[in-house]
């Protein structure tokens, strides 16, 4: 398959770089700049799809050379990579305009999976429209002075975009709609252009679109479910000096993917948990059928450990299916104080038995956020969990929790074992589990898989902080307002 989209990689030499560019060029085209004067030629001479800038790139201030480009190229997709991420430094980056950031640890799927949402997000008509002024020297507003064999032509490339598009101008009234448009929402483009767009767009998650961007919403994009059991991904995109586009793409045939699997893996569990019900039941009618030697006593705790271990992981696995497929619709107002009390009431039996300290410090009058209330107690289960399990006995955890602007920010300390360098880039992949875990400490390896999942399906983010010997640090970000970004309940 051809590589079309270029992007590129303004960062200081480093091993991050390397990685970067290893990870990408098989998908994309890849140009990396030495330094600032190389990067504005590159700009230039090139039309590339995305800009990855370190935050500091040659003795330069990266938050500061985006802010300046974003001037010049406003719809130019600009990612951050940074050593340390900070809440500080996110703020910074949201005021600046950037689509994204990238923070260590960094592995090869990750670089990718960033830099494709991050394209995704990226309306894709302001991609063309920035090729196409490019090329003409023009913006839309300025259509009517193209020549006619122009004007013929940015009306072919629009009107045959399989992507259903609609043009505003700064007031919100139609300026152009594309024949995909029309088909999806069954519009007569002669009778909607020049009309506001509310008296043209009546389905109620467009309305609802529309609504979160003039609330100020971040987020650009929105599900949109139709009568006929169709559903489309739509974005609502600002164009600098024209006004307003909404693009919209048919994502019925993935829809329909998560619900075979969702399906399929509950009826995997359900035929898997049955038998294991069988024999943990036989297990304990054995000891009543006759008494047992030592032997046999230990055979038989060990296939009882071992049916329980399958077991937990068939629910872990359940459960991380169900959050990644998406179909964890619930949101309300949760205080996330409270449910860190439900969670450590439910560990005090751990904590007394290790004569751990379990230290909090919540800060006073803290927000309420629009989550999934189970989700969350599921989330701090498994965080908190983890730092008593891997705590030496007699040790301390750390607990706290802060609002920084529109955002939560917990975090959870031990002084525990650690965790390995080389192995702090994998611990959210699945069944991954630190090689310097002692002998002893069970564990199936998706219980960070399934926290990062539920961080990120509520449009947070997570990373750690650890050195060997001397304990981790685990850090949760997660956005006050996120009943904006609920995801659309699927049809029926």
């Amino acid at each position: 398959m051809a590589k079309t989209d270029l992007l590129l990689l303004a960062l200081d030499e480093s091993p991050a770089l390397h990685l970067m560019e290893r990870a990408l060029r098989v998908k994309y085209q890849t140009a990396i700049s030495n330094d600032t004067q190389h990067l504005s030629r590159l700009l230039q001479e090139n039309n590339p799809a995305l800009l990855l800038v370190g935050e500091r790139f040659d003795g330069h201030d990266g938050l500061k050379i985006a802010r300046q480009l974003l001037e010049r190229f406003p719809t130019l997709p600009i990612m951050v990579y940074t050593e340390k991420a900070t809440p500080e430094l996110f703020q910074a980056i949201l005021q600046a305009g950037v689509v994204g950031c990238l923070a260590p640890p960094l592995r090869t799927d990750e670089i990718v999976n960033a830099v494709e949402t991050s394209l995704r997000h990226a309306s894709r008509l302001g991609d063309w429209l920035r090729r196409e002024v490019k090329r003409t020297t023009a913006s839309l507003k300025q259509k009517a002075q193209l020549s006619d064999a122009e004007r013929a032509r940015l009306e072919s490339v629009f009107n045959n975009i399989h992507d259903s598009v609609m043009i505003l101008d700064q007031e919100k009234m139609v300026l152009l709609v594309n024949p995909a448009m029309c088909r999806t929402l069954g519009l007569n483009p002669k009778t909607a252009l020049g009309k506001p767009v509310l008296e043209v767009i009546t389905h109620p998650d467009l309305i609802a679109l529309l609504a979160r961007k003039n609330g100020g919403d971040l987020l650009q994009y929105h599900e949109v479910s139709f009568p006929d059991g169709r559903m489309g991904n739509a974005q609502f995109t600002e164009i600098k000096d024209v006004g307003y586009a909404i693009t919209m793409q048919d994502i019925t045939y993935l829809k329909e993917l998560d619900r075979v699997r969702s399906e399929f893996v509950h009826t995997v569990s359900h035929d898997l948990r049955s038998p294991l019900t069988s024999v943990i039941g036989y297990t304990e009618l054995v000891e009543r059928a006759g008494d047992l030697n030592e032997s046999q006593r230990d055979f038989l705790k060990r296939i009882q450990d071992s049916v329980q271990h399958i077991t937990s992981l068939i629910n872990d696995l359940l459960d991380l299916g169900s959050v990644e497929a998406g179909f964890d619709t619930r949101r309300e107002s949760v205080q996330l104080e409270v449910i860190l009390r439900y969670t450590l009431d439910m560990l005090q039996g751990q904590i007394k038995t290790k004569r751990l300290k379990v230290q909090t410090q919540v800060a006073p009058a803290l927000p309420a956020i629009r989550a999934n209330p189970i989700r969350l107690r599921q989330l701090l289960d498994n965080v908190v969990g983890n730092a008593i399990k891997y705590s030496f006995n007699g040790g301390e955890v750390n607990i706290s929790i802060v609002s920084e602007g529109e955002q939560l920010i917990l975090n959870v300390r031990d002084n525990g074992p650690g965790i390995p360098a080389e192995d702090q880039a994998h611990i959210f992949d699945k069944f991954y589990r630190g090689r310097n875990i002692t002998e002893g400490v069970t564990g199936s390896g998706l219980g960070l898989a399934i926290v990062k999942t539920i961080v990120d399906n509520h449009q947070g983010r997570m990373w750690v902080e650890s050195v060997e010997g001397k304990g981790s640090s685990f850090f949760i970000v997660l956005p006050i307002r996120s009943e904006m970004t609920q995801p659309v309940k699927k049809p029926a």
